[in-house]
């Protein structure tokens, strides 16, 4: 990754500015000169130091927005919340995250609809339109909760199993893998997504055998994942001599071939019922019966909801790993739950007060219980499921405090610094960018900035509630422990891109660890060693986190 301070163009002819703003610097490859001495071949993913670690040192390094480029990216990186709170603010009618070319080659080599992920605009919008009401009204999500706590029955019972064949009777080893499982049966953000919420059908995820088509959707989740880099970064000539263009091609094609399959089955099971089934039922019932989505359009949805939800994070896969935004926050809080006895015991008599005699929560009790909610909500900050997020500047001009970024064009253009938000008149300084710019927004570097979160490195769930001293929190908590900008914690991100199964994540989570707060006490494996996060497009564990799970008198 190739890192640049914004830098003036000293080659526009240009007069530049009076001050030692930061500014738009040219960037190899582009045509023109680069400055050797801005340049910094920062191997990241050939070393320890992780994107949630690069963005705090680059912040340290070059102020909260520096410049970088990723293969054909160039990435304009935000790690201020009042700065990050300025991007999403103008990001127009119809935001663009992040450009995908090699998703829309697939999708038009295939002849298939483009879906959230590729499309843009008007199209991007009437599909978003499509999916919002059944995921983000409490309602309709509120009515999801009793398939979710079929599976959370399941998932205790096979974490009682594996405990119980555990050499020492009680340790789950890698709860993470355990919990990716649950995800998948039960969720809709999950890297598979496979699940009760979506198909209307249970898939067999935490049977003993897992079946065929579950595996096969998996092993393209890995396989995808793992070779988008190569598809981004290579060049195309090198299709013809290296695998990786083909693997992509049959990854792509086996996600797309389950998730078609399930459709057309439940498609055949509503054919069959008196009057087609109507418009009731769960989420793949609603799209199909809404008469608003194209066949193809349904087919690629359903596909990218399987793959890590619309909108939202997607999976990531390395060394066959997969995670999901459910099951990588839960593997976080039960892990510190274990190792902070205090904040365990006190979420666990939360859990007994609302819902006494192991009664299985409801959303009503989930609704009562803040510590829970404000454990999940500790964790996310920590461990947010993606470190950064993306804006493409495309619609409208962009100004990030004096820094002027024209919409989108094609070819080259100029970026200027100006003097104020909205200028009448071109700003004097131009700068040369080219055009189409990324917004990086560094949310694990916002959400770790001591000037928002004291003690951030510190798991404090009781942060979140505003009713508490701060003072009982930490000896470095200050009077303005709760006073952190919005935009310093946008775990599901914000605006009309944010995520459109955020309420359906939180419900899940909250009902797993409810769940399992009555029924175990939770302790690290014994000699365990602390577990650090790494980036493999999530933040993840970088080692397995093995857990003690002793059941409750």
């Amino acid at each position: 990754m190739l890192t640049f301070p914004l830098e003036p163009d000293r080659f526009s002819g240009e007069p530049g500015p009076t001050h030692p703003a930061l500014e738009p610097a040219p960037l190899f490859p582009l045509q023109g000169p680069v400055s050797v001495a801005h340049v910094e071949v920062e191997l990241l993913d050939l070393t320890e130091l992780t994107t949630r670690a690069a963005q705090c040192l680059q912040k340290q390094r070059y102020g909260p927005i520096w410049r970088s480029q990723f293969g054909p990216f160039q990435l304009v990186n935000v790690a201020c919340p009042r700065l990050i709170a300025q991007v999403i603010r103008q990001e127009g009618q119809y935001p663009v995250r992040v450009e995908l070319p090699h998703w829309k080659e697939y999708r038009d080599l295939r002849g298939q609809a483009y879906g959230l992920h590729v499309d843009s605009g008007p199209e991007w919008h009437r599909i978003r339109s499509v999916l919002n009401p059944k995921m983000l009204r409490p309602s309709e999500v509120s009515s999801f909760a009793p398939v979710v706590q079929t599976v959370v029955d399941d998932l205790l019972v096979r974490l009682e199993l594996l405990r119980r064949r555990s050499p020492d009777g009680a340790t789950v080893p890698d709860l993470a893998a355990e919990l990716y499982k649950f995800g998948f049966e039960a969720d809709v953000l999950s890297p598979a997504g496979i699940s009760a919420v979506l198909f209307e059908t249970r898939l067999g995820c935490l049977r003993e055998e897992i079946p065929a088509d579950t595996l096969r959707f998996i092993a393209a989740v890995n396989d995808m994942l793992t070779l988008s880099d190569q598809v981004v970064l290579l060049p195309r000539w090198s299709r013809r001599l290296l695998p990786f263009w083909g693997r992509f091609v049959q990854a792509w094609d086996d996600l797309y071939g389950v998730a078609q399959k399930l459709v057309d089955r439940r498609m055949a099971e509503l054919a069959a019922q008196p009057g087609g089934g109507g418009g009731e039922g769960m989420f793949l019932t609603y799209l199909l019966s809404s008469d608003r989505l194209s066949r193809g359009e349904v087919y690629i949805s359903v596909t990218e909801l399987m793959l890590g939800g619309v909108d939202t994070v997607r999976s990531a896969a390395r060394h066959q790993d997969a995670w999901s935004a459910t099951s990588n926050t839960l593997s976080w809080a039960l892990y510190h739950l274990a190792r902070d006895r205090p904040a365990q015991s006190r979420l666990q008599a939360e859990v007994d007060a609302v819902c006494p005699d192991r009664q299985p929560p409801t959303t009503q009790h989930l609704a009562r219980m803040p510590y829970l909610r404000a454990v999940v909500k500790e964790t996310l900050r920590l461990y947010p499921v993606v470190p950064g997020n993306g804006r493409l500047v495309s619609e409208n001009e962009v100004v990030v405090d004096e820094f002027w970024f024209p919409k989108k064009v094609e070819g080259r253009a100029a970026a200027s610094v100006c003097p104020s938000v909205r200028p009448s008149v071109r700003p004097s300084v131009r700068l040369s960018v080219r055009l189409s710019t990324l917004f990086h927004l560094c949310h694990y570097a916002a959400s770790h900035d001591e000037a928002e979160f004291a003690a951030p490195e510190e798991f404090l769930p009781q942060r979140w509630l505003q009713q508490e001293s701060p003072s009982s929190h930490s000896d470095r908590a200050t009077p303005g422990f709760y006073r952190h900008h919005p935009y310093s914690f946008i775990p599901f991100g914000v605006g009309v891109r944010g995520c459109v199964g955020k309420r359906l994540a939180e419900m899940e989570m909250h009902l797993a660890l409810s769940r399992l707060m009555q029924h175990y006490d939770v302790h690290p494996e014994v000699g365990s060693p602390l577990v650090e996060p790494k980036t493999r497009t999530l933040l993840i564990p970088s080692r397995p986190i093995n857990l003690r799970f002793l059941p409750r008198a």
